[in-house]
């Protein structure tokens, strides 16, 4: 029976696989050199079956580990070696074993052993053995290394076992084709679907449906540079000068001609400031002193630092090595007169005014701002300031939803709580639906809520209630009310903040011009296990922070109710787990979405 296996690294991994004796161990002290030959750096892992030690008994190292130290690194200016006691019933477990490998300095792992992964393997076989083949009973066989007098379906690759370099080349041909498999995201993109009449959505089902919907605005405005933050740019920008507009210097120091040999010293002819210039062109053996930003003068091509300079009596010497064109920034390089500094639909931050600021332009054509009218819902409701009514709650979705819109660039419409009546909710919306583009309710969507609320927005527009298969969060009303776009969000605090993260933000992004704008997901290891439940997508609220080993680790807020919005203030994340997972183990990888856009 197969075990599964998935590769950790971001380097390919490639088995050998044969019964005892066959030669595997021959084989990779033949092949490796040959590799090396031919540039491939290379790890290489062997399944030992047997107890082993790879310390010499008597030796300080071998001594201290018998005493107990779990863990024993041995250093000199050659090699080092770390031996770990992991004493197991089963065999060691290779995706451990590979995290062990650092990757960037290797370019393939070869695994002898481990037959039983379903990883990638070239398979060794001898006739003469009288052993059956592996290859029909794992399809991870990729070829087999045999000699002339066995037999094989024409279909399968064979090599030859006794010609090391023709097996070199499959190898080296497996490892510059190799790519890395694209991880499965926990939310997977989805065209539109027909609903029909099931209103049970996945997430992705009830994203496609709503981006379907949304066109972006067409309206434009030029505004200055000192209004375009989170604005979103409606044509492109293009640079009407060079950037940097001259050949300038990387640093302060002294440019000259560069030549092979340099001479002894140079003639030091002048010096450049930053806004400055020099007349004259530079002669062989020639150098100016230069400051950072400078430009090159006519017949440098090479600037050398101040601090690996020596100058005394109109001479200067170098110190180090120089490369021809060091420290010079040409001009251009950046971007080029006529080329796109920015394209359409970027949204426009610091980074962004200070490079248009750069190109000399002080104003650009935006789109104009999405404008969003909000209001809650609920005769439970109280508004913050008031005193609290009897069996009520201070109305916190209202601000939550407001303050995401404003940061995501939007005009809102404050339509304050709207008691529980048909006709304060349909003079309501008449209302919002004239002024804004997008109208959000908080409340009154989930099954069993008042029958008047679907009736007036029936009249008002074309709304669907669904039930998105995801925690928190699962009610959801979306359609149009006139022209405007229409988001009945839950009523539990925290599943309006995820619902506005998963639904309303793109919505809105692509509203306001950001056509291609996807939520930032980055991949963390979780540090304790993690329900969810097949068929449902699990937004956890987490804590993501950089860990000793240089990768994102990641640990819940704690208690997930939906209607502790403290959890959110803790967290700087949402775990998401896909609806095809029920668990995930402490040490597995998951993807987190970063609050830092919105909240």
């Amino acid at each position: 029976m197969s075990t599964p296996f998935v590769n950790p690294l971001s380097i390919p991994v490639l088995g050998f696989c044969a019964f005892s004796g066959t030669g595997k161990t021959t084989l990779l002290k033949q092949l490796i050199p040959e590799l090396n030959q031919r540039g491939l750096r290379l790890a290489v892992i062997k399944h030992a079956h047997h107890n082993f030690d790879v310390d010499i008994p008597g030796k300080d190292s071998y001594e201290m580990r018998k005493a107990g130290a779990r863990q024993m690194l041995v250093a000199s200016h050659v090699r080092w070696a770390l031996m770990t006691e992991d004493a197991r019933d089963g065999d060691p477990e290779l995706v451990h074993l590979l995290k062990q490998i650092e990757a960037d300095k290797v370019d393939i792992v070869l695994v002898e052993g481990f037959k039983k992964l379903t990883l990638p393997k070239i398979e060794l076989h001898r006739a003469a053995h009288g052993k059956p083949f592996i290859y029909t009973q794992d399809d991870n066989i990729l070829a087999i290394a045999c000699c002339d007098d066995t037999e094989l379906p024409s279909e399968l690759r064979r090599l030859d076992l006794n010609n090391v370099a023709q097996i070199a080349d499959f190898v080296m041909e497996y490892a510059n084709s190799w790519q890395a498999p694209n991880p499965a995201l926990p939310i997977a993109t989805v065209d539109a679907c027909t609903l029909g009449s099931d209103k049970n959505l996945s997430v992705s089902q009830g994203l496609a449906q709503i981006l379907s919907h949304v066109a972006p605005v067409t309206e434009v405005e030029d505004i200055g540079l000192d209004a375009l933050d989170n604005r979103v740019l409606a044509r492109d920008s293009i640079s009407p000068v060079d950037v940097p507009q001259q050949t300038n210097s990387a640093m302060d120091g002294y440019a000259f001609a560069y030549q092979d040999p340099l001479p002894a010293s140079f003639d030091l002819v002048g010096e450049v400031l930053a806004g400055h210039q020099y007349s004259g062109t530079l002669k062989a053996g020639e150098t100016v002193r230069i400051m950072t930003g400078a430009p090159v003068p006519a017949g440098a091509d090479t600037v050398q630092p101040r601090e690996l300079a020596n100058e005394a009596n109109a001479k200067v010497s170098f110190d180090g090595r120089i490369q021809q064109g060091q420290h010079v920034r040409l001009a251009g390089e950046d971007i080029g007169q006529g080329q796109v500094a920015l394209t359409q639909a970027t949204r426009l931050s610091a980074a962004e005014q200070g490079l248009l600021a750069s190109l000399g332009l002080d104003r650009v054509t935006v789109y104009r701002r999405p404008t969003v009218a909000v209001f809650s819902t609920g005769d439970e409701v109280s508004q913050p300031g008031e005193a609290l009514n009897p069996n009520c709650i201070y109305d916190s979705n209202r601000y939550t939803i407001k303050a995401m819109a404003k940061r995501l660039g939007c005009e809102v419409i404050d339509l304050g709580i709207i008691e529980d009546s048909e006709s304060a909710l349909e003079a309501t919306l008449t209302k919002a639906a004239a002024q804004a583009d997008v109208v959000i309710s908080s409340g009154g969507v989930s099954v069993g809520d008042a029958d008047y609320i679907k009736a007036v927005l029936a009249r008002l527009g074309n709304i669907d209630f669904w039930r998105i298969n995801m925690r928190p969060g699962r009610p959801l009303a979306f359609g149009k009310v006139g022209d405007s776009l229409f988001f009945g969000l839950p009523g539990n605090p925290v599943a309006v903040m995820v619902s506005f993260l998963q639904f309303v933000q793109p919505a809105l992004r692509k509203l306001a011009g950001e056509t291609n704008w996807q939520a930032p997901l980055f991949p963390a290891i979780t540090d304790e296990t993690l329900r969810s439940r097949t068929g449902r997508t699990e937004f956890i609220r987490g804590i993501y922070r950089l860990g000793n080993d240089g990768r994102l680790h990641v640990t819940t807020t704690g208690n997930q109710g939906s209607g502790m919005l403290s959890s959110m203030v803790k967290g700087n994340c949402l775990i998401i787990i896909g609806d095809d997972a029920e668990a995930v183990n402490a040490g597995e990888t998951v993807f987190i979405q970063p609050f830092a856009d919105l909240l």
